[in-house]
């Protein structure tokens, strides 16, 4: 059986959230995923928005609180979470660099007892403007770092996902896949859509991978360009072929009654967990 991922950037609690849910828990139904990123993740005194989304699925949680607002009386955290069908054998989080502004960002790390081996799997959310292209890339320098730290020396590639903000061809995403090098340091891992990418079947509705699309009113009112800017990221693969991406699509792209699962579509990806068939491959390089 492959590892199945999802990523979903939850919006938090806009729009009709409780609708929204419903969608969501119909596509984590349908795909069944072992392991899920989430982001825009809500949590307060009595609150616990992934929980309540998730209901019996995914029993083993983290999360990270990336930053607090108030609403009346009421604090909030704003933050990322991860939620795996198997227990989370060890954690940590970390802040990211940030602006010196009101927004803050973390990431996630957690290490999952997984049948085929211990998962390294992080969970992040970058910067979303336009113009901060510069804190990103100190963004995903620092993630990246991490990332190459937590993995377990020989085993299963690592997996990154999250909400970037950021296009493939832009430096924090060239950064993440070897075509740039932030302060004399480069890194690589696999895009899954750009390795797998099939934009849903039978007939794509986001062929070219997009996440932020105005198809859906929710992201249409912010009047900005459709992009994919969410992302599933593994380390190279084993040379026997554990962590070869298998497959990955758009997914929670979809209304049902008007209501769209998130103001974002999320990417799900299938990977290998058993050898390839015969002598395997050379030892490559892992991050």
């Amino acid at each position: 059986m492959p590892l199945r991922v999802l990523t979903l950037n939850l919006w938090h609690d806009q729009g009709p959230w409780s609708a929204r849910a419903d969608r969501i828990r119909i596509w984590l139904d349908r795909l069944d995923p072992d392991v899920v990123g989430f982001q825009e993740a809500l949590r307060a005194p009595g609150l616990d928005q992934v929980a309540t989304l998730l209901e019996h699925r995914l029993p083993h949680r983290d999360y990270v609180c990336a930053g607090r607002f108030r609403r009346g009386a009421s604090e909030f955290e704003f933050g990322n979470a991860i939620a795996s069908r198997w227990p989370i054998l060890a954690r940590a989080e970390s802040p990211l660099p940030d602006r010196g502004d009101a927004e803050t960002r973390a990431v996630l790390h957690a290490a999952i007892d997984a049948p085929f081996g211990t998962l390294a799997f992080s969970c992040t959310h970058l910067h979303w403007k336009f113009h901060h292209g510069a804190v990103r890339c100190r963004q995903v320098a620092e993630v990246a770092k991490q990332v190459v730290a937590w993995r377990p020396q020989g085993g299963f590639p690592p997996v990154l996902v999250g909400d970037f903000n950021a296009e493939p061809d832009s430096d924090e995403i060239r950064f993440l896949t070897g075509g740039h090098a932030i302060d004399g340091r480069s890194v690589y891992f696999h895009d899954a859509w750009r390795v797998a990418g099939e934009g849903g079947t039978p007939v794509p509705r986001e062929p070219d991978g997009t996440t932020w699309s105005n198809r859906n009113p929710y992201a249409r009112t912010a009047l900005e360009p459709a992009r994919r800017i969410d992302y599933v990221f593994v380390g190279y693969p084993t040379s026997q072929g554990l962590g070869l991406i298998d497959a990955c699509r758009v997914v929670c792209d979809d209304a049902e009654g008007g209501v769209w699962p998130s103001d974002h579509f999320g990417v799900y990806a299938e990977l290998r967990t058993e050898p390839l068939p015969g002598e395997g491959r050379q030892p490559v390089f892992q991050p």
